[in-house]
């Protein structure tokens, strides 16, 4: 199928050089396991599980028929005043799945919806127990957390603030970012260990500064993974989360990339041993199949706001999307958690992490123009030099060309990132790791 034979002229990219996309286009028709194929017949192998959606391989059967049968049994429901089946099953493997006492699951549509639902959450939570006062949240420079007003407020990413910025949260500060490129630029399954503390500015300064009593809640990715996969110093997670304690703080995880298996576990919350007072959710917990998301809550968030003082027939908290808890959503949730835990593919990501950690610094360090290479659980990244004056374009021009010789990478910024679905196998990674290498010599 030649691009001409259709019109590519009303639809508006979403993140994507719209100007020159036509020149160049890249359009997927069909995809099968860890393959697309593209409107010429190429077959690209997925190099970034398709935005860390695909987990368990493109177009797989169970979760296909899952949904075939929730369209002819039950296709939408309205989920205000009522709710589904398939709502309360899914909501609770999805607690069952996260640690401590996350139990209570708040659905949405996009890991961007999560995070305002969060911060909603954390705002009620505060006016339920008396102390309405805690409106400021804490994020982190170039953390992402969607491209809603909240979540683009608390995230870190200039680009998506430059040109909103007239218009975010007020009340909003950000720690310092988690990577030392210095001290560590390559980094190989492991934590960096900082000679310093990079903490000491939140307590020091950001907290002196806003007055601890005044905030809400702290906002982090586990692993920063949008901007690159930049991987916390030792100890970091675990102190945050004493800090949070000590004043009272919520602390919200987003682990729309790194939950369902990324890291080899559940979440990235296990990963590193703390339990979020919320974590979010979206992406890969139904394979990418169709939009869902949540925010999981600790049962005394929940409490707080079931014991206010309100009449019984009032709504506690005022928030939730026409398609929260959709059940065919739900089912493809479900089919896909249980078929994750069929197959043990958190496990294997785990493992096959390794092999493409591996591969990765052995294959691309060294090379002209790599300052960095940071892997852990099934992710990995590469930075490269930026071209005086023209930030992000060797990264641009390497993953453009990684695709004209049949693989998908993801650009970020100055990184090539690769992110394969859990069910990659050993010949996958040394091809999509050596197309890479290869690219970065040819844009010497």
């Amino acid at each position: 199928m030649a691009h001409t034979e259709f019109n590519m002229d009303n639809q508006w990219l979403p993140f994507t050089p719209n100007r020159t996309f036509k020149q160049d286009p890249r359009v997927f028709v069909g995809a099968e396991g860890m393959h697309f194929t593209t409107h010429d017949g190429k077959k690209i192998i997925d190099g970034i599980s398709s935005l860390w959606c695909v987990g368990a391989g493109h177009n797989r059967k169970p979760i296909n028929e899952a949904i075939k049968k929730q369209l002819d049994t039950l296709d939408y429901a309205t989920a205000f005043q009522a709710s589904n089946d398939k709502a309360f099953k899914a909501a609770q493997m999805i607690a069952d799945m996260a640690p401590g006492d996350l139990n209570k699951v708040l659905f949405c549509n996009s890991g961007s919806e999560a995070a305002d639902t969060a911060l909603k959450v954390a705002l009620a939570y505060h006016r339920a127990r008396g102390e309405g006062h805690r409106t400021v949240f804490i994020g982190r420079e170039k953390g992402y957390h969607g491209v809603n007003f909240g979540g683009m407020s608390v995230g870190g990413l200039p680009a998506n603030r430059k040109a909103f910025g007239a218009q975010l949260l007020p009340r909003v500060d950000h720690m310092r970012f988690i990577h030392d490129p210095v001290n560590h630029p390559y980094i190989h399954h492991e934590e960096p260990v900082w000679a310093e503390d990079p903490l000491l500015e939140l307590e020091n300064r950001i907290l002196v500064l806003h007055d601890p009593s005044n905030i809400a809640a702290v906002i982090v990715e586990p692993i920063a993974g949008s901007a690159g996969w930049y991987i916390p110093p030792q100890g970091y997670v675990k102190r945050l989360r004493e800090i949070c304690d000590k004043h009272g703080i919520l602390l919200i995880f987003d682990e729309v990339i790194t939950g369902f298996g990324r890291l080899g576990v559940n979440f990235g919350a296990d990963f590193y041993g703390v339990v979020p007072d919320m974590l979010n959710f979206a992406k890969a917990v139904t394979n990418g199949v169709i939009p869902l998301g949540g925010v999981i809550c600790r049962d005394f968030i929940y409490d707080a706001m079931m014991n206010a003082n309100s009449p019984q027939h009032a709504i506690e908290f005022f928030h939730g999307y026409t398609y929260s808890g959709h059940p065919v959503a739900c089912a493809a949730a479900i089919a896909t958690l249980d078929l994750m835990k069929e197959e043990n593919l958190f496990a294997r990501a785990g493992q096959q992490g390794r092999v493409l950690g591996d591969a990765m610094h052995s294959a691309l360090k060294g090379l002209p123009n790599v300052v960095g290479i940071r892997t852990l659980g099934l992710a990995g990244a590469v930075e490269l030099a930026s071209i005086p004056g023209t930030p992000g374009k060797r990264a641009y021009d390497i993953f453009m060309d990684c695709f004209h010789h049949g693989v998908w990478v993801r650009p970020a910024g100055e990184n090539i990132v690769i992110c394969p679905p859990y069910i990659v196998e050993d010949a996958h990674i040394d091809q999509i790791v050596q197309t890479v290498a290869d690219s970065i010599r040819r844009h010497a």
